[in-house]
């Protein structure tokens, strides 16, 4: 029971933004596992599970070697340089690049390590970006256009 309680909670923080143990629990009941507080604790503390800032500024839990690592100045100016449109089908982003430069809009995109993305394939001036479903290409794309910014 513990190991199958503990990879639900590793799928939901991965699947949610999960600020509290409160929240946790409630996501956990509604999965069909009722536990207390200091199981979650426990839970929390095997799994060594820590919380990191979000891009908007909040707080989840993420797994330890999993957080989202910031990205340098130069990735984000190559970036900015270097895009010329971002377009969105399905649960696909297509960015278009500058001849020569979609290798290094996709190293920007795999070095921030951002939820929801399958993974991303660059060709000389295009890159694909997949991603987990297409109720995620919205913030998805909202993120890149903000790196644009």
């Amino acid at each position: 029971m513990r190991y199958s309680r503990q990879n639900k909670i590793l799928q939901l923080i991965r699947e949610n933004d999960i600020d509290t143990q409160e929240r946790l629990s409630d996501l956990l009941s509604a999965s069909g596992f009722h536990v207390t507080q200091a199981t979650i604790s426990r839970d929390i503390k095997e799994l060594q599970l820590i919380k990191t800032m979000t891009a908007d500024g909040k707080y989840k839990y993420v797994e330890a070697g999993k957080m989202e690592q910031p990205i340098s100045d130069r990735f984000v100016k190559i970036f900015k340089e270097t895009i010329q449109s971002v377009a969105s089908s399905g649960n696909i982003i297509v960015i278009k690049t500058l001849n020569g430069c979609a290798n290094a809009a996709a190293e920007t995109i795999d070095a921030m390590e951002i939820p929801h993305i399958l993974g991303s394939i660059a060709g000389d001036n295009t890159v694909f970006i997949v991603a987990t479903d297409p109720s995620h290409i919205v913030a998805l794309m909202k993120r890149f256009n903000d790196l644009l910014q």
